[in-house]
């Protein structure tokens, strides 16, 4: 079902103003306004792990543990946006609320970059003595964009999906196509960002290389209110923590009471909407069964009368089970993200210590820049599979996506695992020059840097099919009052890989970096052991792609009532 502007809603999917609200006539502006936002993000984010080391004199573990902390809370606080999204404010009043903090957080930055005072001191380039305030005023500008982002990052993409009616099918098959191209969107700005923007950063000054992210952040804003009479929008349905406490103590306290073997004695409401606003009825499965147990109606639910702490309908028991069934898969995707968040650190690291100049000329490419070669690989495999991959491998599956979503994502994992093994080759191939040339003290060793384009481009590969199927995935699966909470719980992932890969870091530099010596990841990496972190990296990336294999054959797939449900044989 959908809710249109003013609320108004048909229950056979047909608002009032239908005709000329959603599908492709809303979604460019919601494409508009994610790709500035993106470009805003990543213009700030690409090169900060420099901005840490060199202007706010950090140590390179310090530097890249600080960044991938940031980046981490970056995922998490759209638990906070989701929560409100869902609850009360519903996902237009979200964004526009939580886009306020973000250019709050953009101008902030800006300034204690640029500001006479509120910049770091510096005695040269890279050689700089930043006092604690002006520290602190970096890292308050930081954790309000984190804060701010945590509003749009759950909402949008579920936003623009809600542009969809599911109940019509002209419309439906359009939703997959969504979400390529708004990713596709993401990594345009994101392409942006790390070609020009890293470049002012690194060679004008740092001051414009926050301003211009700001200034793309405001248009962001813009364009996403330039689309406010075209859009549908969803009513809030309620607190979902509520409604899934309410099963927890149901199930519980009817530990010893028996579901019945025919399901169609369990409580559901009679009307032909379920009793959460902006949800369908579920239908009933099989597993998870416990839960069962608080859509059973006793002989005290009768006489009491209805307590929504004693009795649950199937489609609120079945809300829960569609969460926890997501769990796994979730925990399957941290391995992955900590893959990718080394684009944003190690991978930076690396390339500082290779030769950056370009075809021998005295133009040198600022090693995060080399991020680029990630957002092309999104760039050029986004058409292909929407338009190539869907089509081929629909002959050969049924599937009217071609592949279904955790076949895709069980791809992107694959692939992921060979990034990380080009990525430590280059090092074990740049250490061995160091060593035979003893370049161990020279800044820039001469191995091009653009020898790391291979685990860029694998990494952009792997993005396509796991990131991007794991968006449309806890959207298609997620009840539809919990859709930007699920979307929410997606991106956490990329939070706990950042996480994991900041623990990975501490773990790793407590147990080399002792007795004297200066461990795998030390302030010069010529001295250092990174492929050592690579390699460990893609072992870790092995064994998670065995058991989302298993998991993914015990998954067990949400349909809507009055849907065709999933062949599970297919879905596998």
């Amino acid at each position: 079902m959908i809710y249109t502007k003013d609320g108004t809603v048909d229950y056979k999917g047909n608002p009032a103003n239908k005709k000329t609200t959603g599908t492709w006539r809303a979604c460019p502006y919601i494409i508009g306004n994610e790709g500035c936002e993106r470009l805003a993000y990543y213009g700030m984010s690409t090169n900060l792990v420099l901005y840490f080391k060199h202007q706010l004199n950090q140590h390179s573990a310090t530097a890249s543990k600080n960044n991938q902390n940031w980046g981490g809370t970056c995922y998490i606080t759209p638990l906070i946006g989701a929560f409100l999204a869902d609850s009360y404010l519903g996902r237009y009043w979200t964004i526009a609320c939580f886009s306020i903090i973000y250019i709050i957080g953009m101008t902030l930055l800006a300034m204690s970059a640029s500001v006479d005072g509120m910049k770091p001191f510096c005695y040269s380039k890279d050689n700089c003595n930043p006092t604690d305030r002006q520290s602190t005023i970096t890292f308050l500008a930081l954790y309000l964009i984190a804060l701010g982002t945590g509003g749009i990052k759950p909402c949008v993409s579920s936003y623009g999906a809600d542009q969809f009616d599911d109940t019509d099918e002209r419309e439906k098959i359009h939703k997959s196509s969504f979400f390529n191209w708004f990713y596709f969107s993401i990594n345009i700005g994101a392409l942006i960002a790390a070609s020009v923007l890293v470049w002012v950063q690194t060679n004008v000054s740092w001051g414009w290389g926050f301003g211009i992210p700001a200034i793309a952040m405001a248009i962001a804003v813009g364009f996403f209110f330039a689309g406010t009479r075209l859009y549908r929008n969803q009513i809030p349905g309620g607190s979902p923590l509520t409604r899934l406490c309410q099963v927890l103590v149901a199930s519980i306290r009817k530990y010893n009471v028996a579901v019945p073997a025919d399901k169609s004695l369990l409580y559901e409401k009679a009307d032909a909407e379920s009793n959460i606003k902006g949800s369908r009825k579920i239908d009933h499965t099989n597993d998870l069964s416990f839960f069962d147990k608080a859509a059973v109606e006793t002989q005290t639910d009768q006489l009491k009368g209805i307590n929504p702490w004693r009795l649950c309908t199937v489609t609120q028991v079945e809300e829960l089970k569609a969460i926890i069934r997501l769990l796994p898969i979730w925990a399957s995707g941290i391995i992955f993200a900590a893959v990718y968040s080394q684009m944003s650190s190690l991978f930076t690291l690396q390339g500082e210590r290779m030769d950056t100049r370009v075809a021998h000329s005295n133009f040198h490419i600022p090693p995060a820049s080399l991020s680029i070669f990630d957002t092309l690989s999104v760039i050029f495999w986004v058409p292909i599979y929407d338009r190539i991959i869907v089509p081929t491998t629909r002959k050969f599956t049924g599937q009217k996506n071609g592949l279904t979503q955790l076949q895709r994502m069980g791809i992107g994992l694959f692939i992921s695992i060979f990034a990380m093994v080009a990525a430590a080759i280059l090092e074990q191939e740049r250490l061995k020059i160091v060593k035979k040339h003893n370049y161990y003290d020279v800044k820039e060793m001469p191995l091009t840097i653009f020898w790391q384009i291979p685990q860029y481009f694998l990494i952009g590969c792997a993005e396509v099919f796991t990131f991007i199927g794991q968006l449309e995935f806890f959207y298609e699966q997620a009840p539809d009052a919990v859709r930007s909470f699920c979307s929410a719980l997606s991106l956490t992932t990329v939070a706990a890989g950042s996480y994991l890969s900041s623990l990975l870091v501490t773990i790793v530099t407590s147990i080399t970096a002792k007795d004297g010596k200066l461990g795998w990841i030390p302030d010069n990496l010529n001295h250092g052991h990174i492929d050592y972190f690579f390699w460990l990296l893609a072992g870790l990336s092995v064994a998670n792609f065995g058991v989302f294999i298993g998991i993914a054959k015990w998954y067990t797939y949400k349909t809507a009532v009055g849907t065709v449900p999933l062949n599970q044989k297919e879905a596998k």
